[in-house]
């Protein structure tokens, strides 16, 4: 397996407030790296310090190239892409005008065949493609968030909690999409409070505490992990 993202000791503080300390994890080409944890533990501001939304410490290797230095938007057109938690669409502009913001530095050829790339995985939003985005529904929103994402066509997608405030349904098809994305090459580093439905599509799983991974490894070991069962499963939406 090759490493895509490789993360090092990362740390991030707010102030004097160190939100993130000495995370470290890897990505492999094709995988899906799940990180967990309760509310306050971090991930987001991991996903956002990766994507170099804010400022750290500590090492980013992006396909063996250390990016640290590197602005968000270069991070973009080396192939990441982060689906914050909040979406961010624009409500006021259709469905396929924000699928198009999405085509970074891309050719009409090339827009035109991602927006069919994306249509297949989500037929939904080529049945909504004229409708403003601020009328669909939370599952139609996180698909056009995760479609507008992948209209850049990355390498690297991170996803942060994609399953909030959406009904159980919903939440199995958006992780089996998830799942299918790895069967085309690309590699998924999400961030998701379900973490029984998280682990079960994942290859490695990390579990943060406080600001710190406490756990790592294959993610069929940390749902076979009594602890782990108990402090994070519970009772969740089944995959698969």
């Amino acid at each position: 397996m090759t490493i895509l993202l490789e993360v090092e000791n990362l740390s991030v503080s707010y102030g004097r407030v160190e939100a993130v300390r000495d995370v470290s994890l890897e990505v492999g080409t094709g995988r899906i790296a799940s990180v967990i944890g309760a509310n306050g533990a971090g991930k987001t501001t991991l996903l956002a310090a990766i994507m170099g939304l804010l400022p750290c410490r500590g090492r980013i290797m992006f396909d063996g190239q250390d990016i640290g230095r590197v602005p968000a938007e270069e991070r973009v057109a080396l192939g990441m892409s982060l689906v914050p938690e909040q979406r961010d669409l624009f409500g006021s502009m259709t469905v396929l005008e924000n699928l198009e913001l999405g085509s970074f530095r891309r050719g009409r050829a090339e827009i035109s065949e991602r927006l069919e790339s994306v249509f297949a995985l989500f037929p939904r939003l080529r049945e909504r493609r004229g409708q403003d985005a601020g009328t669909l529904s939370g599952g139609e929103r996180q698909m056009l968030a995760m479609g507008r994402a992948l209209m850049a066509r990355p390498r690297l997608l991170m996803l942060d909690e994609p399953s909030l405030g959406l009904a159980p349904l919903i939440v199995r098809d958006i992780m089996r999409t998830i799942d299918e994305l790895r069967g085309s090459g690309v590699s998924v580093l999400l961030v998701e409070q379900n973490a029984r439905a998280a682990l079960q599509i994942a290859d490695t799983g990390l579990v943060m505490e406080l600001g710190e991974a406490t756990v790592r490894g294959p993610a069929a070991d940390l749902i076979a992990d009594p602890r782990i069962s108990e402090l994070y499963l519970g009772r969740a939406v089944e995959v698969r």
